[in-house]
């Protein structure tokens, strides 16, 4: 139980201080938050939780098909709010946006065989 309680505050002291970054500068909380440290992290809890790198490898190319459609989010919420739309509702919208890009994604990749 200790073992998930280490990396539930890891994950969570990571994701805080990039929060706090970004209030002093939204470029330094930009570069953090861009670098895919969830990802890493996801793939170290992977390894020593299961030791597989079949499974490691996986989770790489799935995320690595994934980070295209998870750019709409990026995209469409600073349009949104750059046009006055309020946050909470550019962010659900956002979201909305986003959710769907992963849809095609995973739809067009099942139609071309690649198996994600």
């Amino acid at each position: 139980m200790s073992y998930y309680l280490v990396k539930t505050v890891v994950t969570a002291i990571l994701v805080v201080a990039i929060a706090e970054v970004a209030k002093r500068s939204s470029l330094a909380g930009g570069i953090l938050a861009s670098v895919p440290i969830t990802s890493v992290l996801a793939m170290v809890w992977l390894y020593v939780d299961t030791g597989d790198v079949a499974r490691i490898g996986a989770l790489a190319t799935s995320v690595a098909w994934l980070v295209l459609p998870s750019l709409v989010l990026f995209v469409v919420l600073p349009w949104l709010l750059h046009r006055g739309v309020p946050f909470p509702l550019g962010l659900a919208v956002a979201i909305a946006a986003t959710a769907l890009a992963y849809w095609a994604m995973v739809l067009t990749l099942g139609r071309l065989g690649i198996r994600i």
